[in-house]
């Protein structure tokens, strides 16, 4: 990691990209939470940062400015992602997302790092803290243990996902009830048979957005039958 990499260097290169018009004026308030820039700039400028120390990225997750934040979990997940970081390296950034996961408080957060930050380190390795994870209080910790296991069904373990699911079958949170649909979906493309067998258990428990979410693969008749389930 790159020493000469830091929060203030992130921060002063996002206030640049503002666009230089009246959105800019609007109030105190919008000028310091950099409205006007995309997340397709800030995802470019993380990819120049991504050797920023764990320190600084740190920093940066305590910024109370959404778009500094979405910075450091976007560098956490290209740290995550490529294979010139070391093993020991992966371990520090998803102890950091852990640790940190106070900040990392929005569903747009989690989405953006915890695929590979997470599900990637934990892919061979005991998976418990996504047990304990969906039965957290905070939303976004919950929505971090379904998600993360996107990265096991690209593999074609699809297992945890459906365990998990039935830990936040009754969560009463749209975010996370969302979540669980889409991987409960993706889970169905690897295997079908068991997304059914799911759906026959617990599709007239599960809330109505989880169960639309995880039916939309599904050819019409199917979907009709399990929605009716609902009913």
């Amino acid at each position: 990691m790159s020493t000469e990499l830091s929060a203030s260097q992130f921060i002063e290169r996002l206030k640049k990209l503002r666009p230089d018009d009246g959105l800019r004026k609007r109030s105190a308030r919008d000028e310091s939470d950099l409205v006007g820039v995309t997340m397709g700039s800030i995802f470019k400028l993380a990819k120049e940062f991504i050797e920023m120390p764990l320190t600084e990225i740190e920093k940066m997750l305590e910024s109370p400015f959404h778009k500094v934040r979405i910075g450091a979990v976007s560098i956490m997940d290209f740290q995550a992602r490529s294979p010139k970081t070391s093993p020991d390296q992966k371990k520090k950034v998803f102890d950091l997302y852990i640790r940190r996961h106070d900040r990392i408080d929005t569903w747009d957060l989690v989405d953006r790092a915890a695929i590979y930050v997470v599900g990637g380190w934990l892919f061979d390795k005991s998976r418990s803290v996504l047990f304990k994870l969906a039965k957290s209080r905070r939303m976004a910790e919950r929505r971090t243990a379904i998600v993360s296991t996107a990265y096991f069904i690209r593999k074609g373990d699809v297992a945890d996902t459906f365990k998990l699911a039935e830990i936040l079958i009754d969560d009463r949170e749209e975010l996370v009830n969302k979540a669980t649909g889409w991987m409960l979906r993706y889970a169905g493309d690897k295997d079908r048979p068991q997304l059914l067998s799911f759906l026959d258990k617990y599709a007239a428990a599960m809330p109505r957005v989880m169960l639309r979410n995880s039916l939309e693969k599904l050819d019409k008749n199917l979907r009709e039958h399990y929605m009716r389930m609902k009913d």
